[in-house]
């Protein structure tokens, strides 16, 4: 579950843009709309955010304060806890060992199993989730949508390997500085494998997938169970 976007270590102003974006908002809605049928259930949601951190649900508070929900983050380092809605737990996503079956009412990870490395991996922190709890809520980035969100850069993960490697040596890519070397090279462009439709219903068979949409064309996937 290594995530090594500089995004995490962004300043308070790309924080919130990136939250405020208009499709974070709406999917966090969607993300809402199964916490509110968790909680037509039960008085408290326990949600486990995989890879998560809380300056996402901090900016994004104000869509669900009020709701009694308790959020247990996951990564590879300690999270800050702001309050007692909060705990963090060490933990590399393609094995929960420590945590029992069905332990949360829904497990969250946004923009995360892209991550986590070759398939095999990605097939064990699916398989985590479900075995987690009942309901999930998966999002990823598509495969599919022209311009790659992590390189902001049209077309790079579709061209051969070589093309790749050339680019972000000659120059910053989105969230990347310009590569030093070959082998630094190689390693921003395997921090993130993209996920098409197919991926993420093979991966996740008991989840609707659900697109999330761009001038028709789909900018990322969401297997909802």
């Amino acid at each position: 579950m290594t995530i090594t976007l500089s995004v995490a270590a962004a300043g308070d102003e790309r924080e919130a843009a990136c939250y405020a974006n208009s499709f974070r908002q709406a999917r966090f809605k969607r993300l809402l709309s199964v916490i509110d049928e968790i909680l037509a259930e039960k008085d408290t949601c326990r949600i486990l955010d995989v890879g998560g951190w809380t300056t996402y649900w901090q900016f994004l508070e104000p869509l669900w304060r009020g709701r009694p929900l308790h959020i247990t983050l996951v990564n590879l380092t300690t999270a800050p806890t702001p309050d007692e809605r909060f705990s963090s737990l060490i933990g590399d996503a393609r094995d929960l060992g420590q945590l029992h079956d069905s332990s949360f009412d829904l497990v969250h990870s946004n923009s995360v199993i892209e991550h986590v490395g070759l398939w095999r991996d990605q097939r064990a922190m699916a398989d985590e989730i479900r075995r987690l709890a009942p309901r999930y809520f998966v999002q990823t980035p598509n495969y599919w949508f022209p311009i790659e969100p992590h390189l902001r850069t049209p077309f790079i993960h579709w061209l051969p390997e070589p093309w790749r490697v050339a680019i972000v040596r000659r120059r910053a890519c989105g969230y990347y500085p310009r590569a030093q070397s070959y082998a630094q090279a190689r390693e921003i462009l395997d921090d993130a494998k993209l996920l098409d439709a197919e991926g993420m219903s093979v991966l996740f068979p008991d989840a609707v997938i659900e697109r999330e949409r761009v001038a028709g064309l789909t900018k990322s996937l969401m297997a909802i169970r």
